[in-house]
């Protein structure tokens, strides 16, 4: 057996037990048969092609193929949550602050951040008027600076904004990457008219707020639990209406949102937790309970079906893994 035969053995372990005793062979010996003769180690899309196929057969071994399906509409709405959120910054990025806030500007702009959203905002265009792989290429960016703000920030001494709008942005972001690769149409050209609503919204909210203060003002401070609430009555309403044709695809993206729309309430949940307002460490503590209630939530729920198909259902058909 050759290191690359081995190598792809490992990877076949993303599958179920049995799926790889009937098929293993098949789809390793289909593998090298495509890699080149000098190749030593899978492709990285040899890899993710399997990890992806094996989590689909495990899915569908335990009856909820239908959460591949609500990933992408997870995304989805991911995606236009955060370029509009990506739009409301953007604007208070360009209100500088009053010199006795002690803020630092950068520019023009009161934050580092600004690279970040206006990232977004190219994503969100090139979703809507360019090929889907550039537009892939770009979210990917677009996530990649949201999560360099905070390392940068101290490496250079200039201001970033707060923990509790980092943090949904970066979530909302990782759950935007499973999109599909042409997302539908109503919603890549909802992206543009989302994004200029919310720009506009944000303009007229913080035209006589108090600005000043930047991503600590009333208005800041307000924009994600506001942001969080329209995506779950968004979320809910699309649920609501596919569980009447019996899809429940939305189920399962209301289940992937709830880390972001955990974190988008964040300095809530850190200030009952503390009873004061929260720092740096509470926000921080709290953002982590989130990132862990929201999977280990979702992992139940897929345990939660599995047992229930397993009650209703007659045995597992070998070759993809539904029940019969």
């Amino acid at each position: 057996m050759s290191d690359l035969e081995r190598r792809y053995l490992r990877l076949l372990r993303a599958y179920p037990a049995d799926y790889r005793r009937l098929r293993g062979a098949e789809i390793v010996g289909t593998y090298l048969d495509l890699a080149g003769p000098d190749r030593r180690w899978p492709s990285l899309a040899d890899a993710a092609d399997l990890v992806r196929g094996g989590l689909r057969q495990r899915l569908r071994a335990a009856g909820a193929d239908d959460l591949i399906p609500g990933i992408r509409l997870a995304a989805v709405l991911a995606f236009l949550a955060a370029t509009a959120l990506a739009s409301v910054w953007s604007v208070l990025e360009l209100r500088r602050p009053a010199p006795e806030m002690g803020l630092q500007p950068v520019g023009p702009f009161i934050s580092i951040a600004a690279v970040a959203w206006a990232a977004w905002l190219v994503a969100a265009a090139g979703y809507t008027l360019s090929t889907r792989r550039y537009a892939r290429h770009l979210l990917w960016a677009a996530v990649l600076l949201t999560a360099l703000v905070v390392p940068v920030s101290p490496l250079t001494g200039l201001n970033r904004p707060p923990l509790f709008v980092l943090a949904p942005q970066l979530a909302l972001g990782v759950i935007a990457l499973g999109m599909p690769e042409r997302p539908p149409l109503a919603a890549r050209m909802a992206l543009l008219p989302v994004s200029a609503l919310a720009a506009a919204v944000a303009a007229r909210l913080f035209e006589n707020g108090n600005f000043f203060a930047g991503y600590l003002s009333f208005e800041a401070v307000s924009t994600p639990l506001a942001a969080g609430a329209v995506l779950l009555v968004v979320t809910l309403m699309v649920a609501l209406d596919l569980a009447r044709r019996r899809d429940f695809r939305g189920g399962w993206a209301l289940l992937i949102l709830a880390t972001p729309l955990g974190l988008l309430a964040l300095r809530e949940l850190a200030q009952g937790a503390v009873g004061r307002n929260p720092d740096w460490a509470a926000l921080a503590a709290t953002a982590l309970t989130v990132s862990v209630a929201g999977p280990a939530l979702l992992m139940l729920a897929v345990a939660a079906r599995a047992r229930i198909g397993q009650v209703h259902s007659g045995p597992s058909c070998p070759n993809c893994g539904s029940p019969r």
